[in-house]
């Protein structure tokens, strides 16, 4: 059975995975056009937006949905490292911001194969 608020996870999820995705892309337009710099801050805050909005969903999965709580755990982790990747990004470390944000998206992909739901494999 699924946890009530099951469907609202997967969504965010996905959401957060676009969020992350689009950072990349406006990282690339950060080095080649004027207005990047302004896009690529705006697209961060999404993309914190996205990662308390998945941690919510979490929470709601885990309490009142009965699901597990092993998705809270990991959306807290991955906001944390959200908020720590967008302090390194105003403070110019780019040495650390580049890597944690591959590490985001990267980690974003998988939260998305964990919450989708699994087929049955075909039978002959």
């Amino acid at each position: 059975m699924t946890p009530k608020f099951f469907p609202l996870l997967r969504v965010m999820a996905i959401v957060q995975a676009a969020a992350f995705l689009t950072q990349a892309i406006t990282a690339g337009q950060l080095l080649s056009s004027p207005g990047g710099r302004a896009l690529h801050a705006a697209t961060a805050i999404a993309a914190l937006a996205a990662g308390v909005l998945n941690l919510i969903a979490a929470i709601l999965v885990w309490r009142p949905g009965g699901g597990s709580a092993r998705f809270v755990g990991s959306a807290a982790f991955t906001l944390a490292i959200t908020v720590a990747q967008a302090a390194l990004g105003m403070a110019h470390v780019k040495a650390l911001h580049v890597p944690l944000g591959v590490l985001l998206f990267g980690g974003s992909v998988m939260h998305i194969s964990r919450v989708m739901p699994r087929r049955a494999p075909a039978t002959a």
